[in-house]
This record gives structure tokens, C-alpha cells and sequence, in this order.
């Protein structure tokens, strides 16, 4: 029969492995939050095979302020020589007359951008299904290094998905306008969502 102070001992094990247990992951946490806000300030010319800009809301073919934002920052990486194909990509809700890669590449075209230089990709309802649609596509493009165009926040969640798709991977958000700011509530958000990805998404990845 175990004595007292026997239990005590193991009572108190097992609290300090809890609390161990506690501290590593909210550390890990901290981690993936910080490099999440590195990656975001990133401003990477890398000359690459497609300028990506991931898809955001649009109405009747008008994109969103925050769509708006990533496709002219895509327009200035283009006009620096980045890339000479910009990517826009993503699907639309019932009852939408057009999708927001097709907003998107009507956007940078009234811009000035020829149509040769756009490749509209009408699929997707989230990261992983536009990622996974871009990856479809380079396998008749040619496409193996990317660089992805998304909120600042966003762009590392996106950039450890198209890696496990295979892509050489850079990144670049605006660094001003809207949907540019870490906040904490969005920051918070993508952390979960980067942990989540290496630990569940991840594997089920189209191959």
C-alpha cells in the first residue's frame, strides 16, 4: 500500500510534467507566432517562375479593398521584374457572376498587365484548395518557384503549403493598406492554423 508521502511525491511528478508540458507550448506557440511576423515583413524580389497572389473577396467582379491591395503590390513585384506571369487564384460563392481569379486578372489587366502575363486559376474556397489548384497547373506551365502574394500574416502558412506541395517558395505581402497589419487576433489565428498544417493538412496534401 503506498504511504503518503509516496503519494505526495507523485502528485507532485506529475504536476511539474504538466506544467513542463504547459510551458513547452505555449514557447512553441511564441515560436510559430514570431516567425510567422518575419516571414510577413519579408519584401523578397527572388526572381521566380509565377508571381501567386492568393484570392481574397471580391463583388460582381470588384475586388475587395484587401484584394485590391495584394494585386497591386503583385503589380509592383511584376513591374520589378520578379516574375514574368502573375497568378491570381480562387473560386466564388453561389450566385457570383465571376470568381476572384477572374477579378483579380481583370483587375491587373485594366492595369495594364497583357493578357500573355496573367493566368487566372478559378478555383479554391481556402489556402490549401488554391495552393493545391496552382500545383495542378504547373504541372502543365512548368512552374517550380513561386512567389506568393497574401496578407503579411498569411504568407507563411501559405509558403509551408506550397512547399509541401513541392514549390521553391518566396513570399511577400504590402507592408501598408489594407490587410496589411499583424494583428493580434489574425496573427493568433495563423498560428493555429501553421500548427494545425504540420500537424494534420500537411499529410493530406495532394501528392
Amino acid at each position: 500500500m503506498t504511504s503518503p508521502p509516496q503519494r505526495t511525491k507523485s502528485r507532485g511528478a506529475a504536476m511539474k510534467f504538466v506544467l513542463f508540458g504547459i510551458v513547452t507550448a505555449v514557447v512553441g506557440l511564441l515560436l510559430v507566432a514570431g516567425s510567422i511576423v518575419v516571414a510577413g515583413r519579408a519584401y523578397d524580389t527572388t526572381r521566380t517562375d509565377a508571381i501567386v497572389v492568393l484570392g481574397a473577396a471580391q463583388y460582381w467582379g470588384d475586388p475587395s479593398p484587401v484584394f485590391e491591395n495584394r494585386l497591386d503590390h503583385a503589380l509592383d513585384l511584376y513591374r520589378e521584374g520578379v516574375s514574368d506571369t502573375i497568378v491570381t487564384v480562387g473560386g466564388g460563392m453561389p450566385g457570383d457572376k465571376t470568381t476572384e481569379a477572374e477579378a483579380g486578372a481583370a483587375y491587373l489587366a485594366a492595369k495594364g498587365v497583357p493578357e500573355t502575363a496573367l493566368v487566372a486559376i478559378p478555383t479554391g474556397s481556402d489556402t490549401i484548395e488554391s495552393v493545391e489548384a496552382v500545383s495542378r497547373r504547373s504541372q502543365k506551365q512548368g512552374w517550380q518557384s513561386l512567389t506568393l502574394v497574401s496578407d503579411r500574416a498569411h504568407v507563411a502558412r501559405s509558403s509551408a503549403i506550397a512547399q509541401g506541395l513541392g514549390f521553391e517558395t518566396h513570399t511577400s505581402g504590402p507592408a501598408s493598406g489594407d490587410g496589411s497589419k499583424f494583428t493580434f487576433e489574425r496573427v493568433g489565428w495563423e498560428t493555429l492554423g501553421l500548427v494545425r498544417f504540420y500537424l494534420w493538412d500537411r499529410w493530406q496534401l495532394d501528392s
